[in-house]
């Protein structure tokens, strides 16, 4: 049975974000996986590597458990909203406190190369964005995009990251959503 993690970091539940990640969650429960949802905006901890690495800062419970869903996982699955070309600060916050050394990578003594330890999982990012993709493409070079399949992700040995894109979210129609939300339900039960 494949295991997935769904990973909401919208800061407000009633988000759409948070409607996208239930419906993911339906169609893979429907297609017989193992799925647990995490909403970072419940979780209880400080979202501020406040001494950088160079100490082990202790992990509050949730975190704790958050690397434990993470170890256990086939499959991650984060979704979020686009803002100023990346993603909200509480999902940056949860990265900086959550993939630590020693858990997500580990560097080598004496030279510039690290061990991946979350190789083996793979991951669907959902994306919701004002910003026209074509343009977030071509105009921006998608920088979020970018950061999260290769410096973040990939950095730890996550892939394939695949990536869905849902917007124009401000000027979008009850149906558009609507279809977006059946979109997602289809993702989760291709199991995806």
């Amino acid at each position: 049975m494949k295991k997935i993690l769904i990973i909401n970091g919208h800061p407000e539940m009633g988000s759409f974000c948070s409607e996208l990640a239930k419906s993911y969650q339906k169609g893979a429960h429907s297609a017989g996986a193992e799925c647990k949802l995490v909403n970072l905006c419940e979780l209880k901890y400080d979202p501020i590597l406040h001494i950088g690495y160079k100490a082990q800062t202790e992990l509050e419970p949730d975190l704790v458990q958050v690397q434990k869903d993470i170890t256990a996982a086939d499959h991650l699955v984060f979704v979020y909203p686009n803002w100023w070309g990346t993603y909200p600060a509480l999902l940056k916050g949860f990265f900086d406190r959550v993939l630590i050394p020693g858990f997500a990578f580990k560097y080598h003594t004496n030279n510039p190369f690290w061990d991946k330890l979350l190789t083996g999982k793979t991951a669907r990012l959902i994306v919701t964005m004002d910003t026209p993709p074509w343009y977030y493409n071509l105009g921006f070079g998608k920088p979020g995009h970018n950061s999260m399949k290769n410096c973040i992700l990939g950095f730890c040995g996550v892939k394939p990251v695949k990536i869905s894109v849902f917007s124009p979210i401000r000027s979008s129609t009850d149906k558009m959503r609507e279809n977006w939300l059946m979109e997602a339900e289809k993702l989760g039960m291709g199991l995806k």
